[in-house]
């Protein structure tokens, strides 16, 4: 692999794999099936996380070309990227979900019924007050325990990505500094011993939406970047399966923490593969026509996805009358949902997402010169 390629088109693919991840672990269980590792959508989104932490450093790795990444400027540059590429999708759904919300919890409420699952709390989905909206549009919900699952997106991820873009810019610039391993073996003690200490003081997320929860698999994507240019990579790779295995941030079992290990040494092998060989072929397959367009319309379909999903899966179990087995409950409810998904997708895609992302270029452009609003193709890769 070239390391002075612009643009890794596998990653495409990957991102596509984790939103498709995310949604088929909700169908299963929104129908009622089980499907082993499919089922926990939560590895779908440690997917997306690695992904992030690795494509933030790999465009610092082609920014650093032109530019410094010292000058305030650069900073304000890059958070004005991040924003523009997330914030215009979000801030549409968000009003999407908040306008469904009474409905889709009828809904939902009827599904766990049927089921036999855990009744949804309703202030997921009834809470329309200021304050909730206030704590989404500034994107600080993350941070606030009883706002960071309050609607009916899956949208406590969001509100961590934008923690990590927060907070990347000065991480970057000590690792540069003092090093990357010593660096991010500080940071992730530091994030374990608040993890700890917020335990102690009896404060509990909802979902991992708190930055701490989720950074040392930001950190493993961010030392598999590193790795690329250095000639002990292995002992980068060591320390984000390491990482990885870090027990809290999601599900604590065995079974899950060798599901995350395994991830990071499958995207590993994919980085490092040699132009022949099972891991070039995978890379290939990744790099297709289909699997570019699954990572194109993977942020989008992530946000939309349960907005279609749940009014279909109650459809299905409403009209099947408990006369349909777990299975084909399943295969119809992704039937029906996954084309209704992907071609809102396409649509959202191109009504708000290209055109939010031009506008932050504009805007950059405006503030502080062309150059700087001049995106990568890694940039354009680099989407929860």
């Amino acid at each position: 692999m070239p390391q002075g390629a612009e643009r890794l088109d596998y990653l495409d693919g990957l991102r596509g794999l984790a939103a498709l991840w995310v949604f088929l672990g909700h169908a299963l269980l929104l129908t009622g099936f089980d499907i082993p590792i499919l089922r926990h959508a939560t590895y779908g989104v440690d997917l997306f996380i690695l992904l992030s932490g690795f494509l933030m450093v790999f465009q610092f790795q082609l920014r650093s070309k032109f530019e410094d990444w010292s000058r305030p400027t650069t900073i304000i540059s890059f958070w004005l990227r991040r924003f523009f590429r997330i914030a215009p999708l979000f801030y549409v759904l968000f009003a999407v979900a908040l306008f469904m919300g009474p409905w889709l919890f009828e809904l939902r409420a009827g599904i766990d019924s049927e089921l036999g699952l855990h009744p949804q709390l309703p202030r997921r989905y009834l809470d329309a007050s200021a304050a909730n909206i206030a704590a989404h549009v500034s994107f600080l919900f993350g941070l606030i325990p009883q706002y960071s699952f309050r609607t009916p997106l899956p949208d406590w991820s969001i509100g961590l990505e934008m923690q990590f873009y927060a907070v990347f810019p000065f991480f970057l610039l000590v690792a540069e500094r003092f090093g990357w391993r010593p660096v991010a073996l500080t940071v992730g003690v530091a994030a374990a011993a608040c993890v700890f200490g917020l335990d102690q003081l009896g404060v509990r997320f909802p979902m991992p939406a708190f930055l701490p929860l989720k950074l040392h698999l930001f950190l493993a994507g961010m030392l598999l970047a590193v790795a690329r240019t250095r000639p002990r990579r292995w002992s980068f790779v060591v320390l984000a399966a390491l990482f990885a295995a870090i027990p809290y941030g999601g599900p604590t079992d065995p079974g899950s923490l060798v599901t995350r290990v395994v991830i990071v040494l499958f995207f590993s092998a994919l980085i490092f593969a040699r132009d022949t060989g099972p891991a070039a072929a995978v890379r290939r397959y990744l790099s297709g026509r289909a699997a570019h367009w699954l990572g194109e319309l993977s942020y989008s379909a992530y946000l939309i996805h349960l907005l279609v999903m749940t009014p279909v899966a109650s459809a299905v179990l409403a009209a099947a009358g408990g006369s349909l087995a777990a299975p084909a409950r399943f295969a119809v409810t992704v039937a029906e949902a996954l084309p209704l998904t992907y071609g809102l997708s396409a649509l959202t895609y191109a009504a708000f997402e290209r055109p939010g992302q031009r506008l932050g270029r504009h805007t950059i452009n405006a503030l502080f010169g062309a150059k700087r609003g001049r995106p990568t193709d890694a940039e354009r890769q680099a989407a929860p």
